[in-house]
């Protein structure tokens, strides 16, 4: 491969000496820290257009940036060795201080003193921005580097406070209360110094599926976390379990790990084991015959000899199959442990089942087994959901969590969005009448109040509107918006594909063979599949940041792909605030244009200065798409992006991809997003792709029709 100082010449054979020694010197110097070709043609890339001689336009002189940046990752890599030598080792800090007449004496010459020449053609203003630049981007890079070690951040708290009800409380303690609906009067929740919910009230009555909604950041997750702690008086005999943290680590088979879960039956099994062993030793008392009598019909009413076989049903249902059910916990990944934590939650049954985003640890399969399997639950559910179908075929009641209180609605999601509105109708035709209410007495006033006749009735109607309770304006919903910028040339096929492709992780099991895929700018594809059929990996296939064992793949040279990782969350710096974020990954811009970036998802006013860490994760996943979008792609690739993401903001991203110019493709499970959006649907099985005609409807029977054959439902 060609080294950079001879794709320069090459490219450039007319370049000025000047410009040609001081890029040379910065690739030299400085080239490692370069962590993309788009930063090595913002540090270099006005230099070389201003002095070239040869009409070449921007395009063309970030190509061969992008070809020098390469040969720099290969000398970094150690794959190559192209390396500029110098005679004898030079102290750069020495020579940065020394005179020029010190440098000829030691007849060595630095790359920031060379002598221009008489004709020169480089633009000087043009050098000195650079130089600048690379100098801002050298000083950005130590500070922060020189923050690492401070001290680590400390977030705010929740809290709850709730009035206390004097009668609850005895009755509580009486051990009197054998009801398991749950009132909760009178109560607030706040983070920090935020107030989150003020004199809410919450009821669940037992055997009812609660859907807890609203927009992001307003604390949904923070009310089931004070409800599991009991911060929120719950009274004392009802169980409570929050699927929160994944399962921990070690030899406990899957299988066994969710049987454990069932505290009460493993109790018994206990006690049966302890007394059987001293009946045999003959340490018997007499009372211990009784005793197993009593424990054996606890047993039989629980029904302890078919769960093994239900804990089987459940790991099947979420996808575990007979072989993973055998495997200990510590051999899965944070992904399956989540779902372990989920299965030993179904199997325990709780007297309160709270569950935080189920769908997102999901593949499609798994969401409608849940679904089916939850349509029975006997007992109480409060969850917190943004997946539109999921929550039109569980929950029996919805929560609405707007304006620091919580309102309650009969039905499922659709039915909610029904209430709303024709509630929303209702307070616009009541404020309206309440408006001209007030004008027809206002009238009156303005026109007799002058008048010594009708002093009396004016004083009259004064008092009138002195005792009506004060005009409040209907309270609105600010619309979501998300901005998918696609001021960019159209590019002509192919744009994108994969030819043949095999690849794998270990040589002794292949993950794909013979793949043919392709994609356009007008293409909205999505890649269905179970977890671990290798859809994230067909995305970096094609993305290229995974090679073909064999097989080819091919891009248009002016292909610029927007990634949204599911895991983006950790791809993000916590410590800063979100300007900062921007600032960090885009320098070079004035603070307005970040917020201007930010406001466009959602992200405006002191949330764009709060540290990322101390945002929801809706409101992480608008910052990441925030920074993916700001060097305007082409073309989305997107990994699960509606994760936290809200029912508003996933139809907002719907509806802008719609919008949008330039080619999709995304994994994901959310229903509505899938038929909102998406033209093509590929099924990721079995080592191949394969495209499903008749979308995501057939996709659904093909599913349905596999649970029957294998007795799910």
């Amino acid at each position: 491969m060609a080294t950079y100082v001879e794709i320069l010449k090459r490219e450039f054979p007319h370049i000025d000496i000047e410009v040609f020694d001081y890029i040379t010197g910065v690739l030299a110097s400085g080239g490692a820290d370069f962590e993309d070709g788009e930063e090595l043609f913002d540090a270099v890339g006005g230099v070389l257009q201003g002095s070239s001689s040869d009409n070449k336009n921007e395009d063309d002189v970030r190509d061969i940036c992008f070809q020098m940046f390469d040969t720099l990752n290969l000398t970094s890599t150690g794959k190559s060795h192209h390396q500029v030598k110098l005679d004898a080792p030079v102290q750069l800090s020495q020579l940065s201080s020394a005179t020029p007449d010190m440098l000829a004496e030691q007849d060595v010459q630095g790359i920031w003193m060379v002598k221009r020449g008489q004709n020169t053609t480089v633009d000087a203003k043009k050098l000195g921005k650079a130089e600048a630049k690379l100098k801002a981007k050298h000083e950005r890079r130590n500070e922060k580097d020189s923050l690492k070690p401070s001290t680590p951040l400390v977030l705010e708290e929740a809290s709850a406070s709730q009035a206390s009800n004097k009668k609850d409380t005895r009755v509580d303690a009486s051990g009197k209360n054998r009801s398991y609906d749950i009132r909760i009067e009178n109560f607030d929740v706040s983070f920090g110094e935020r107030s989150l919910l003020q004199g809410a009230e919450l009821s669940l009555a037992t055997g009812r599926r609660y859907g807890l909604i609203g927009r992001n950041g307003l604390g949904k997750t923070t009310l089931l976390k004070m409800l599991a702690n009991r911060s929120l008086r719950v009274p004392a005999h009802i169980s409570i379990l929050h699927v929160e943290q994944e399962v921990a680590g070690d030899e406990t088979e899957a299988l066994n790990s969710v049987l454990e879960s069932d505290t009460v039956r493993e109790g018994l099994l206990a006690e049966e084991k302890q007394l059987n062993a001293r009946i045999a030793s003959g340490s018997a008392e007499g009372t211990e015959s009784v005793r197993l009598t009593e424990v054996y019909a606890k047993l039989e009413e629980i029904e302890a000899d078919k769960a093994p076989a239900r804990a089987a049903i459940i790991l099947s249902g979420l996808g575990f199959s007979p072989k993973m059910q055998k495997q200990t916990t510590k051999e899965f990944s944070g992904g399956w442990r989540m779902r372990l934590a989920l299965a030993r939650a179904l199997f325990a049954r709780p007297d309160l089942l709270l569950l935080d985003e189920p769908t997102n640890m999901l593949d499609v399969r798994a969401i409608l087994w849940l679904e089916t399997y939850l349509q029975t639950w006997s007992k109480t559910i409060l969850v917190v959901s943004h997946d539109r179908n999921f929550l039109n075929a569980v929950v029996t009641d919805i929560v609405h969590l707007h304006s620091q209180r919580l309102e309650s609605y009969r039905g499922n999601y659709e039915n909610f969005v029904k209430t709303k509105e024709d509630r929303l109708k209702n307070q616009h035709r009541e404020y309206e009448a309440q408006v001209q209410y007030r004008e027809h007495i206002q009238v009156f006033i303005d026109r007799f109040r002058y008048n010594a006749n009708r002093a009396a009735q004016v004083q009259s109607k004064l008092k009138l509107l002195e005792r009506l309770p004060p005009l409040k304006p209907l309270e609105k919903e600010i619309e979501v918006t998300l901005r998918f910028p696609d001021n960019f040339e159209k590019l002509s096929p192919p744009i994108l594909q994969l030819d043949e492709v095999e690849f794998y992780y270990n040589p002794e099991l292949t993950l794909f063979q013979g793949l043919n895929v392709s994609a356009d700018l007008e293409s909205r594809i999505c890649i269905v599949g179970e977890n671990g059929a290798g859809k994230t990996t067909v995305l970096k296939l094609l993305m290229g940041e995974l090679t073909p064992v064999k097989g080819m793949r091919h891009s248009h040279r002016n292909l610029k792909i927007g990634y949204f990782s599911q895991h983006h969350v950790d791809q993000l710096d916590l410590n800063v605030c979100s300007i900062e974020l921007l600032l960090n990954k885009f320098p070079g811009r004035n603070e307005e244009e970040y917020r201007h970036q930010l406001g466009g998802y959602g992200i405006t006013g002191e949330l764009a200065t709060r540290p990322v860490a101390s945002l929801s994760g809706g409101q992480k996943s608008r910052v990441a798409f925030a920074q993916m979008t700001m060097p305007c792609p082409n073309f989305y690739i997107l990994d699960e992006p509606t994760n936290h993401l809200d029912m508003e903001t996933i139809e907002a991203l719907a509806k802008s991809l719609n919008k949008y110019k330039g080619g999709v493709v995304l994994v994901s499970h959310d229903e509505r997003l899938i038929r909102m959006v998406c033209h093509e649907l590929w099924v990721c099985e079995h080592g191949k792709v394969r495209r499903i005609e008749g979308g995501f409807d057939e996709y659904r029977d093909i599913l349905q029709e596999q649970f029957r054959k294998e007795g799910y439902l």
